[in-house]
């Protein structure tokens, strides 16, 4: 049963910034579901769901990005599972807008969310969904462009991306990364 992790920061003001895109594909995949989040036995909320058959958890942290690995420590203790079993999705800006990226594992690549949950795991090997949301900020404004709205004429891309990595993710609790991989990459 693989848990399905939506990393973003907790608050209103962050709710449609760029950093929050995990949480928005964990917002279709309850939708397609039909399940609504509640609180967790730790500091996530969480739905358990069906597709096709397969048995699969929703969840997001209820701590802001950079202390994400606390919230998936707790969780995978609590239902008893691996990090392999944890699919994590995110914002990158390595990737353009709107592209996704699946990877079985990897380095953290300079996101704190990711560094954190590779500190609290003590690994690198689960896998991950990456959202594109570019890169167009000028040098030492990172933080002030994860931490803004998608422009107006982005808002289109930024949707379409979503609805992939939504898809993705049913692929990969259907069929596993490799397929998900070959199929979305």
């Amino acid at each position: 049963m693989p848990i399905i992790v939506g990393l973003g920061n907790i608050g209103v003001e962050y709710e449609n910034t760029r950093h929050n895109v995990g949480f928005k594909v964990i917002d279709a995949l309850a939708k397609t579901l039909s399940v609504k989040l509640g609180p967790g036995r730790g500091p996530f909320h969480v739905a358990e769901g069906r597709h096709r058959g397969q048995k699969l958890i929703l969840m997001t942290p209820d701590t802001y990005m950079n202390r994400s690995g606390l919230a998936v420590n707790k969780a995978l203790n609590w239902y008893h599972l691996n990090p392999e079993d944890c699919l994590i999705c995110y914002d990158d800006i390595d990737l353009p807008l709107g592209k996704i990226r699946l990877r079985k594992k990897g380095s953290a690549g300079g996101h704190n969310g990711i560094a954190d949950i590779i500190e609290k795991l003590g690994t690198q090997h689960f896998p991950r969904l990456r959202i594109g949301i570019g890169n167009n900020f000028a040098r030492g404004h990172l933080v002030d462009y994860v931490l803004s709205p998608f422009k107006k004429h982005e808002l289109e891309t930024v949707e379409e991306s979503i609805q992939d990595a939504h898809d993705a993710v049913l692929c990969y609790v259907r069929e596993g990364i490799n397929k998900a991989m070959n199929s979305y990459n």
